[in-house]
């Protein structure tokens, strides 16, 4: 189901990574705070870092000049972001809201128990490029912000509210056929070997490294193949083995399991030797993908049709909860931006004045004498 998967708790895009308030010169005030050109150089930087634009460099080659047509977007975005984080940041010292501890904690754990173990918590952590710290603050500030909304709202969503979102959108939850698979990774992916290569030896040749490489390759094939001999003698231990060997950590922690998934979900390598598979059994070869080589364990599959709504009830009632507190948070920094007191110590960074110059007014012609 795209939307619920997609669904993000609320304000992790707009409020990450910018909870530090370093003294600089001031560029916007926002009432009595004064947003300075070291938060708005420190959020603009992370900002790009997040988009599209990091694959050609991010923030590193990105050219900050007015020049640069994406700098106005992104400049007038930030901006913005930055207001509204001020003015609840305001709202939420008003009302005494705090993030305990205990609330942050409880998040994290909410947390690994969705994306399945506190090692694969770590891994997309480190992936999207997010310390611990900036993911705590990060939490506190979303935990506030919950706080803050149901504060204005209290927002319940009933079984019943979740049925009806079931029946009017039944075609989000039908499925193609499922497999349920566990496997065993020995990692064998070409590029960070090379990369690995590369770091011990910066002037290595064409040569020598495809060389290396293929060495490495073999190396870790023989790995995979000594893991499936054991395998083979002992398939009743299989979960036991992904846990000591596998070095997909995330998985191997739950004994390799991946749970249902459909064809187009995987690596096509992996998935057509899954789905070539009879429940209960083992590959009887290693399965090779980008990522190394896999030995497969298909546990049960299911055919195509529609998931029932008692396995989606819970990822549906938080979605219409999501959603509603998104609404509430939209009405109340409209209510806020429509009374606050903004002022712009630098007024280039005022996207008024950046519409205006974009577009000057037209100038009149002067008629012709008669």
């Amino acid at each position: 189901m795209k939307k619920l998967l997609t669904c993000l708790a609320l304000s992790t895009v707009l409020f990450s990574g910018c909870t530090l308030m370093q003294k600089s010169e001031g560029i916007i005030k926002v009432n009595d705070t004064v947003i300075t050109q070291s938060e708005f150089d420190k959020a603009f930087d992370e900002g790009i870092d997040k988009s599209f634009l990091k694959q050609f460099g991010g923030s590193k080659n990105f050219v900050k000049s007015d020049e640069n047509p994406m700098f106005g977007i992104f400049k007038d975005k930030i901006v913005h972001e930055l207001i509204i984080k001020s003015l609840l940041d305001e709202e939420i010292a008003k009302r005494g809201i705090t993030a305990t501890e205990e609330d942050v904690q409880n998040e994290i754990k909410t947390i690994i128990d969705k994306v399945g173990s506190k090692e694969e918590l770590n891994r997309l952590l480190k992936q999207r490029g997010v310390s611990n710290s900036q993911f705590t603050d990060d939490l506190k500030t979303q935990i506030k912000i919950r706080k803050l909304v149901n504060s204005v709202e209290k927002i319940k969503v009933t079984d019943a509210d979740a049925q009806k979102y079931y029946d009017t959108h039944k075609n989000e939850f039908v499925h193609g056929e499922q497999v349920r698979a566990s496997h065993i990774l020995v990692s064998a992916n070409t590029l960070e070997i090379i990369q690995q290569i590369r770091a011990k030896n910066p002037n290595i040749d064409t040569t020598e490294l495809n060389q290396k490489l293929d060495e490495q390759i073999a190396s870790q094939k023989a790995k995979a193949e000594a893991i499936l001999a054991e395998v083979k003698k002992s398939p009743e231990s299989f979960a036991e083995i992904a846990q000591k060997k596998s070095d997909d950590k995330a998985s191997g922690e739950r004994g390799g399991e991946l749970g249902f998934f459909t064809k187009e979900a995987m690596v096509p390598e992996f998935a057509n030797a899954a789905f070539s598979m009879k429940p209960n059994t083992v590959s009887e070869t290693l399965v090779q993908s980008p990522y190394g080589f896999h030995i497969i364990k298909v546990t049960d599959r299911m055919e195509a049709g529609s998931t029932p709504f008692a396995k989606v009830k819970d990822e549906i009632k938080f979605y219409l909860e999501t959603q509603k507190q998104i609404e509430v948070l939209k009405k109340l920094t409209e209510g806020l931006m429509k009374n606050a007191k903004i002022e712009y110590l630098n007024e280039s960074y005022n996207p008024k004045k950046a519409v205006k110059e974009a577009n000057p007014a037209p100038v009149k012609k002067e008629e012709k004498k008669k």
